[in-house]
């Protein structure tokens, strides 16, 4: 082979590479959206492809009643929560799902699938349905592009409406008390800093500081009686010559951390309570 042979041979290998590392995106009639929304604390996400009317009948003959439809184009719908929720007052744990329907002139059915990457609903298993609803449709503005909507987005609670053509099929998610679930997460966090803090008291000792981890501990005992917090009274009220509260104690938190899913090593702790009872 001559040397302007190699060179173009070369070439054309080169661009053959080049065009099968190229990442080629073909243009879709029904394009794809997303878009999410804040309920109290709770992130609601859903994507999908949005269809045209493009004067065709779309209830009953392009989407056929009684039949499973993938609610919207392309790939299945994604919704995603990130808090457990209830739709339509039923239970619905968080994470994401692929939402199919089955349309009819009555009430919808709209279904929830932990199936969520998924195209469209031709691979759409019943078995993993995680939840079901009934959803009532209702005569609307005509809308050529469909829609899936959040509306009356107000406290705990909004609805979610798929829309398109002259039908607008509702339902509703409810986040519940996202007031106590703050309060309840701070307050976790903050036992958890104050705990850690409590640890490093005893550790290095600041006597003067034990009355107040000891209330510390005493207060997350309060909120949960675990192993860890039963323990760290205890090691305090030993180091403050508390023993005979320190040896009731720490037995509790044996009970307790032998029980617990897995159990906790309690070797240290019971080798303490016997020295603690050879000392008396």
């Amino acid at each position: 082979m001559t040397p302007r042979r190699t060179v173009l041979s070369m070439l054309f290998v080169l661009m053959l590479s080049a065009f099968a590392a190229a990442q080629v995106t073909i243009p879709r009639e029904s394009n794809r959206f997303e878009s999410s929304q804040m309920v109290g604390d709770t992130k609601i996400t859903i994507s999908y492809h949005r269809p045209n009317v493009k004067g065709r009948k779309i209830w009953g003959e392009l989407v056929p009643y009684g039949e499973v439809w993938r609610t919207g184009a392309n790939n299945a719908t994604v919704v995603g929560f990130s808090n457990d929720v209830t739709v339509n007052r039923q239970a619905l744990k968080k994470g994401k799902y692929s939402i199919h329907s089955i349309p009819t002139e009555g009430d919808w059915t709209v279904i929830f699938n932990k199936v969520a990457d998924q195209w469209g609903s031709f691979t759409y298993d019943a078995k993993e349905d995680v939840l079901r609803i009934k959803a009532t449709p209702k005569k609307a503005e005509f809308r050529e592009t469909m829609s899936i909507d959040f509306d009356n987005v107000v406290g705990n609670k909004a609805d979610v409406t798929i829309r398109w053509a002259e039908t607008a099929v509702p339902f509703t998610v409810d986040v519940g008390d996202f007031n106590a679930r703050f309060i309840a997460e701070n307050a976790r966090r903050t036992n958890m800093e104050r705990m850690t803090l409590a640890n490093y008291i005893l550790s290095t000792k600041m006597t003067a500081s034990y009355p107040m981890a000891l209330q510390w501990a005493e207060d997350s005992i309060k909120m949960q009686e675990s192993f860890g917090a039963l323990g760290l009274k205890a090691r305090l009220l030993g180091e403050m010559g508390r023993k005979a509260d320190a040896i009731a104690t720490a037995e509790r938190a044996i009970q307790v951390g032998k029980a617990a899913q897995p159990a906790a090593n309690t070797t240290q702790l019971e080798n303490l309570v016997k020295e603690w009872k050879a000392a008396n």
